[in-house]
């Protein structure tokens, strides 16, 4: 069940996907879910930091590493990255 999302939460959690498809080609046709975390879903330590600095390079963010540590899930990741776009 997917929870609700805007617009804003909706695109942002496309550009994640894309960037997770790029860096694991092998999910390719995945239906990820946002309670799903980037070491359920098979990426490594630089896997993961390449999806998040892919991620915040294409919405044209810039966030702190202390910010993103600690997130559990993809959800957690889409939260950090829209409340920084909601502060542009």
């Amino acid at each position: 069940p997917h929870n609700f999302m805007d617009a804003v939460t909706q695109e942002i959690f496309e550009v994640i996907k894309r960037n997770i498809v790029n860096i694991l080609p092998d999910l390719e046709g995945h239906a990820f879910d946002p309670s799903e975390s980037l070491t359920q879903l098979g990426a490594n330590s630089v896997d993961r930091v390449e999806v998040v600095t892919g991620s915040m390079e294409e919405l044209g963010l810039s966030i702190p590493r202390h910010e993103l540590q600690g997130i559990q899930n993809l959800q957690g990741l889409i939260d950090v990255l829209a409340r920084h776009r909601a502060g542009h």
